[in-house]
């Protein structure tokens, strides 16, 4: 069934922390694969991105403007943290498709032709 033993999926949020007088969205590595990166802080949560069902998981993105970070958080000696750009975010999240399509339909996204 793919739910590892759990007779419903888990849930997941997934916020999407945007700098956006810049432009740039945090990214945060993932203490389970530290080389690859997932976003995710604290913040004002301003826009629904979408819900992404899978057999195992659901996600839910939204968007989250950031207006400050602290320095002194729970997981920092287990993650790093590091504003990007757009196109560098997309890169980092390759490797977890539901986290690269949430990112691409987010409004920082390039407007898409039809």
């Amino acid at each position: 069934m793919g739910t590892k033993g759990r007779a419903v999926p888990r849930v997941v949020c997934c916020a999407i922390p945007i700098a956006r007088a810049a432009g740039k969205i945090l990214v945060v590595t993932s203490r389970k694969r530290p080389d690859s990166w997932v976003s995710g802080v604290r913040g004002t949560i301003t826009r629904f991105v979408i819900t992404i069902p899978t057999p195992a998981t659901t996600y839910h993105f939204y968007e989250l403007d950031v207006a400050a970070l602290d320095q002194d958080w729970l997981e920092r000696n287990e993650r790093r943290r590091e504003w990007v750009d757009y196109a560098e975010a997309c890169k980092r999240l390759e490797w977890k498709s539901e986290l690269s399509q949430g990112l691409k339909l987010s409004s920082l996204a390039p407007p898409r032709s039809h």
